[in-house]
């Protein structure tokens, strides 16, 4: 085998960071379930007013921007670790990069999906419960339920929860994906906590929030069929548009005649032969046989086509002719000789 042959093997199974994506396993289920279950306690809690909602009303009578004054500034910029623009933009950048390492778009489509999915279910709860938040609470120990606000749950903390997990959900091996957990669950722990410090927030909206967060997260591998679905179609068109914008980026000679309408060039041979990969009848040394997009074999004017099983195997010199070549005898007017120039005669 050829050197660039070893080559372009090597490059055909060459694996790429894409890991495979999470199943919807047993485990899963139950902590979906179990998710699920907590957040409707939650709900329950604060709309009969149980001891969840007095004690919303004991953490903001404490005061604790107050309390820790010193902090406060910190905690301002820290917060924005859960806002919705500037941690979409920030990890949007970084699964950019991976999409153009990997050759596909499936990191930006996860993010994007899980992202819809977060506004539809969390802004669907705000807007259903329009609960007010501290600061504009009306009546002391009331759940402030259904008063156009829009606080339940508490989005900064559900974002916190999806934006920076998503990361930990395209981990391609174990070993990252618990330590971005870990670190995506301490964002959000500290995330969640700073808007009760600040007071934008009851302690109930961002316990929701978390649970909201989590079952974005968990519901995820429903969603990867539709995203394969999606980027499979975006990756048809992103190529035809490259071979339309630069039809000569397909390095090596073309064989005579105009390629056929909707041909797809698959294939650049590492010598510069261009070939469709085409499975016909039977194969040769284990690999298809490939054949040129007009139907027949190629033909160029420096050597006639073989196909590469069929190929004389090179010696270990790199040389293609016989192993014994330079031994076969010959006649010269001084007598038999070999190649070398031996004179082997009497």
């Amino acid at each position: 085998m050829r050197t660039d042959e070893k080559k372009l093997d090597q490059m055909e199974e060459r694996p790429t960071d894409r890991a495979r994506p999470p199943q919807m396993t047993r485990t899963r289920l139950w902590l979906f379930g179990g998710t699920l279950a907590v957040y409707a306690a939650i709900v329950v809690g604060v709309l009969t007013t149980s001891w969840l909602v007095t004690f919303d009303w004991q953490v903001m009578f404490f005061r604790p921007y107050k309390q820790w004054p010193a902090i406060h500034a910190f905690l301002d910029y820290f917060v924005v670790l859960g806002q919705r623009g500037p941690t979409a933009v920030a990890v949007a950048a970084w699964l950019g990069w991976r999409c153009w390492r990997q050759r596909n778009l499936h990191p930006l489509l996860v993010l994007g999906a899980s992202l819809l999915l977060l506004n539809i279910t969390v802004g669907a709860a705000k807007l259903g419960m329009g609960r007010l938040g501290p600061h504009y609470a009306t009546t002391v120990g009331a759940n402030e339920m259904w008063l156009g606000g829009d606080i339940f749950p508490s989005g900064h903390t559900a974002n916190a929860v999806v934006t920076w997990g998503v990361l930990a959900y395209l981990a391609t091996t174990p070993l990252r994906r618990r330590t971005l957990s870990v670190i995506a669950a301490l964002g959000a722990l500290g995330v969640g906590m700073t808007t009760v410090y600040l007071g934008t927030h009851w302690v109930s909206d961002v316990l929701l929030g978390w649970a909201a967060g989590l079952l974005v997260l968990l519901a995820m591998p429903w969603l990867e069929p539709g995203v394969t679905w999606v980027e499979d179609r975006l990756m048809g068109i992103l190529l035809r548009l490259w071979l339309r914008l630069r039809p000569d980026s397909l390095r090596g000679p073309l064989p005579a005649g105009s390629l056929a309408p909707g041909l797809s060039r698959q294939r650049l041979a590492p010598d510069g032969e261009v070939l469709v990969r085409e499975t016909i009848g039977a194969t040769t040394g284990g690999r298809p046989a490939t054949r040129a997009p007009d139907g027949g074999w190629p033909h160029h004017a420096s050597r006639p086509y073989t196909i590469r099983s069929e190929r004389t195997p090179a010696n270990p010199a790199g040389s293609r002719r016989p192993p014994h070549a330079d031994r076969v005898p010959r006649t010269t007017p001084l007598g038999p000789t070999s190649v070398r120039g031996r004179n082997t005669g009497g």
